[in-house]
């Protein structure tokens, strides 16, 4: 029972608002030492999970480096390069995204893209920056309806684009539930037929983009 104390530390530390690194690390050791391990094997425990599984820590390293990209102005950058080609709009710029979204994540590429990685930073201030040169200065509404719009077509696109590709989770996973049910289905059948739902999602979210596009123009 001694080594639930570290579910204990980690209640009382949110609590009490502690740096939650430093609360799970504390209750880490709590727990191994309450089980009988020396602090020095909780700590080789630290490090072999954390060399386990880098793979995985390596993508932490994402945020920090698109926050220093931003602050030495890339989402400036990105609107100042859209702006420079004056016959493009938001609508068709996005509807590009959604294509290169879906064919990316139909490859298995899903983490190429994101609403981290690329809306944020890129996408969003280009379709910004594609009205503000055709139409001036945007609103707030107006923006927040741009990157509204940004957000959910990296969401459509990456949905309906990655049951396409056999190797992903929701792919084995339906295959596995299937199977357990005695429904023998190969994972490129469920593939196979998730191509017309991605034709239809792109065809579907791409005319809301375009007409959202020209109601914006006819509102200027």
């Amino acid at each position: 029972m001694l080594t639930l104390l570290g579910v204990a530390v980690v209640v009382v530390g949110f609590a009490v608002r502690f740096n939650p690194l430093l609360v799970v690390v504390a209750a880490a050791f709590v727990t191994g030492v309450a089980a009988g391990l020396t602090p020095v094997e909780v700590l080789a425990a630290f490090g072999k999970a954390y060399n386990d599984n880098r793979f995985v820590s390596a993508t932490l390293l994402v945020l920090p480096v698109i926050g220093i990209a931003e602050r030495a102005g890339l989402q400036e950058r990105a609107r100042t390069l859209i702006a420079g080609f004056k016959g493009v709009s938001a609508g068709p710029f996005l509807v590009g995204y959604l294509a290169f979204r879906q064919i990316t994540s139909a490859l298995g590429l899903t983490s190429i893209a994101g609403q981290a990685q690329t809306v944020r930073p890129m996408i969003a201030p280009m379709a910004e920056g594609a009205v503000e040169a055709r139409h001036g200065p945007l609103s707030d509404e107006d923006r927040n309806d741009l990157k509204a719009q940004a957000a959910a077509t990296d969401n459509i696109g990456l949905f309906f684009g990655e049951d396409i590709f056999i190797a992903i989770g929701s792919i084995l996973l339906m295959v596995g539930f299937l199977a357990a049910s005695g429904i023998e289905v190969e994972p490129l059948q469920l593939s196979v037929w998730a191509i017309p739902s991605a034709i239809i999602a792109f065809l579907l979210h791409g005319a809301r983009l375009l007409m959202a596009d020209r109601r914006r123009g006819r509102g200027r």
